[in-house]
């Protein structure tokens, strides 16, 4: 199928940082540095909207339970950025720039600014929320006989540098956390994967020819919002190198259509969200004379060994349509994210060590019949 078929649609933000002397709400220069004259240690925690309702992304990365550790440099950060201060008057050089740049886009310049809160708990900022300001609304932008449109322009605070991330923790870096970005939406459109590169590669030189705007690794970085199918759009982050976009752009097209195409193959088979996915059930009995390393180090550990039927899955979990597209590798993923440990499913077995006696037993505690699959996590 074509790319126009399948109704691949993607949208492109850039966050680029803007080039304006010091940060967007105190006098902190723009510095970034590898030393640190003391750390400072957080946990995050979600509150309420003012709707009464809890942010399902936010819940979903407190219940990482990561500590956050902050590293502070007196040079490049200050009171503000430690959340022990309440933000200074904000730059106004750095809303000047937006504001060019808006105008650069054709886009109308709101009539009253206000700054707002992106609530964010991933550690990455120590307030638990990203400032941001929206500057202009609409416009559009000239990529040869393409226009364009553009969604939003604002003025936002950068968020603070990653330096390592554990099991159970994250270190960031100060030095980045509140200089000026401008955040450019363009509307999805529906095009290939060079073209996509190009729109990114002309809204960097639009910016650039401004002058107003840093240069360098890290200073601009691009999100991606792909969406095949009418799917809702899946967001790739923090893309740097432009060439890099094509690619981005083909796997994940590749990877929702054969979501897409695995769906339509269940409601052939008879099956839907109801009736597909079982219940867990403790198989570790399977596994007490086991010759699988990985699995006796599990079970050796305190862990259990969990089995759940997936009815109608058979020869689909295991599947490649394209290299590393695979249904077994997105749960395997998904269980990854939510820290339960190694993924193993039936199209992969008998192997690592598992026997096929092992497999059949297991398939019996489960009562998985002919045509269907499952998985097991440890």
């Amino acid at each position: 199928m074509s790319y126009q078929e399948m109704g691949v649609k993607v949208g492109i933000e850039v966050h680029q940082q803007l080039n304006v002397g010091r940060k967007l709400f105190c006098n902190g220069p723009m510095i970034e540095t590898d030393e640190v004259d003391s750390r400072i240690l957080r946990r995050l925690r979600p509150t309420q909207s003012e709707l009464g309702e809890v942010d399902p992304a936010v819940l979903y990365e407190f219940r990482k339970g990561k500590a956050t550790i902050y590293l502070y440099n007196r040079k490049n950060a200050c009171l503000v950025e430690c959340d022990e201060e309440p933000p200074h008057p904000i730059n106004m050089e750095a809303v000047k720039a937006a504001m060019t740049i808006a105008m650069a886009l054709n886009s109308k310049i709101v009539e009253e600014m206000h700054v707002m809160r992106k609530i964010v708990i991933d550690g990455s900022n120590t307030t638990g929320f990203q400032r941001t300001v929206l500057v202009g609304l609409g416009g559009y932008l000239e990529v040869g006989n393409l226009v364009v449109p553009v969604q939003t322009v604002s003025l936002e605070e950068d968020a603070a540098r990653i330096i390592e991330e554990g099991e159970d923790f994250r270190v960031y870096s100060l030095d980045r956390l509140g200089i000026p970005l401008v955040e450019v939406a363009l509307a999805p459109i529906s095009a290939d994967p060079k073209t996509v590169e190009r729109v990114a590669l002309e809204l960097g030189r639009l910016l650039r020819l401004t002058k107003l705007v840093a240069r360098g690794l890290g200073t601009i970085r691009q999100d991606l919002n792909i969406s095949v199918h009418g799917f809702s759009p899946s967001e790739v982050k923090g893309v740097q190198k432009l060439d890099l976009i094509p690619k981005i752009v083909e796997y994940e097209v590749r990877r929702q259509d054969y979501l897409y195409r695995v769906s339509k193959m269940l409601k052939d088979r008879g099956v839907d969200a109801e009736k597909a996915i079982g219940r867990y059930v403790d198989v570790s009995e399977a596994f007490q004379i086991t010759g699988s390393k990985i699995v006796r180090e599990a079970l050796s550990s305190g862990k259990r060994a969990w089995g759940l039927k997936l009815a109608g899955f058979r020869g689909l979990l295991g599947a490649e349509p394209y290299p590393d597209v695979r249904l077994g590798l997105e749960l395997a993923e998904m269980a990854r994210a939510y820290h339960l440990g190694g993924v193993i499913h039936s199209d992969e077995l008998p192997a690592y060590g598992i026997s096929q006696g092992e497999v059949e037993e297991v398939e019996r505690t489960l009562d998985v019949a002919e045509g269907d699959g499952f998985f097991l996590i440890f």
